[in-house]
């Protein structure tokens, strides 16, 4: 997650230093989700069909290349070609942990440990992101990127220990499509998947912009961003961890859409409303906050729908999380230069407006059923009868 976030404090510095406009400069997380969303077609059936682990070694080490390299990159072509690399490597890592939590966890515990793994996202942007910062004031913006490859290479060689062996029995021949056709005959995964990527279009659309946004707007130096992005990231923790208890209530699909509201509102008055540089702070914190709730509840969720096929699932969801991650960076990056920041709380607001009416759709069952954390099953699912 750190090679994953490391690109929105360095927006300016990047757009200046490779002589293109912070839009054009934001394209870089668009090249990143995109490329995300593309690995994570292929690694959830790759991980339930070999195992966990050389899954994620792999996807780590080609990780570690590419943020090494991006340090770098002499032109903003080139590193829009390892930003990809980083989303297909990255792209491997949260659905194989996914799987190999509902390999070792129980049933009873798996919510809350899915979301505290989640809610990872928020510690990185609390501690690391704002370190990038930092160090992008010190040394520059390809400063970040060597630290950050690294910390990669460190995280390699440590989980080349730690990370669990597969103790379980696997076919070793890759099942792809049946798994995928099993769990989208489900009405859980065809919802989820559009909900979600509706609602992240507004979180991605936020994170991406809003430290350029203080720096343009309010006038924070570079370094100075490393505090509002702390406050933005405890934002972020509390909403992924609340997400375990609204994966257990049976009012679930309501607080997804209430919660996706509020934060699209909050993010709407923080790109276009001048509210002083704290107040704006505030603000955004507590958009990612709300906006932080949906996927880590949904996840979670659909470990009690996905059978043996747990990392394909979490990949359906990664895939809903990432393809809202590309849309938000790129539709925002066109309305930004169009109409200026205040476009992109526009977009915030119709979006999670538009998420909030889908999750009717999720059906009575959904709430019925919260909380009830789904066996080993088979090692495909069969697709549920009667459409529910």
């Amino acid at each position: 997650m750190s090679a994953v976030l490391i690109v929105p404090p360095l927006l300016v510095e990047i757009g200046t230093d490779l002589k293109v406009s912070v839009p054009v400069a934001g394209q870089l997380a668009t090249a990143t989700f995109a490329a995300w969303a593309v690995s994570l077609l292929c690694v959830g059936p790759l991980s339930d069909s070999f195992g966990r682990r050389p899954v994620a070694l792999a996807g780590l080490a080609i990780l570690a290349v590419s943020a090494l390299a991006s340090a770098f990159a002499p032109n903003i072509e080139i590193l829009l070609a390892l930003r990809a690399l980083t989303g297909l490597a990255g792209g491997t890592l949260p659905p194989t942990a996914v799987g190999v939590l509902s390999d070792v966890i129980s049933p009873a515990r798996r919510a809350r440990a899915i979301t505290a793994m989640l809610a990872i996202q928020g510690v990185v942007a609390g501690v690391t992101v704002p370190m990038v910062a930092v160090l992008a004031d010190l040394g520059g913006w390809r400063l970040p990127f060597v630290v950050a490859g690294a910390l990669l290479v460190s995280a390699l060689l440590v989980n080349w220990v730690w990370f669990p062996r597969d103790r379980r029995e696997r076919t070793r021949s890759l099942v792809f499509f049946s798994r995928y056709y099993s769990l989208l005959s489900l009405r859980y995964f065809r919802v989820a998947i559009a909900v979600g990527a509706t609602q992240r279009i507004a979180f991605w659309a936020t994170l991406s912009f809003f430290p350029a946004h203080l720096i343009l707007t309010y006038d924070v130096p570079l370094g100075l961003v490393a505090v509002p992005l702390m406050i933005t990231a405890a934002g972020q923790i509390v909403g992924s961890y609340s997400a375990a208890y609204v994966a257990k209530n049976r009012y679930r699909a309501a607080l997804i859409a209430s919660t996706s509201i509020v934060g699209g509102v909050c993010s709407f008055l923080f790109f276009s409303v001048h509210l002083g540089l704290w107040t704006a702070v505030a603000v955004v914190a507590v958009a990612a906050a709300f906006l932080s709730v949906a996927i880590p509840a949904m996840v979670a969720a659909s470990t009690e729908y996905s059978g043996e096929s747990k990392s394909t699932g979490a990949s359906l969801m990664g895939l809903s999380n990432q393809s809202g991650g590309a849309l938000g960076a790129a539709i925002a990056g066109v309305l930004l230069a169009s109409l200026g920041y205040a476009g992109i709380g526009y977009l915030c607001l119709a979006v999670t407006v538009a998420c909030a009416l889908m999750t009717p759709l999720f059906g009575r069952q959904f709430g019925e059923s919260a909380g009830r954390f789904a066996g080993p099953g088979p090692s495909v699912p069969q697709p549920e009868r009667g459409g529910d």
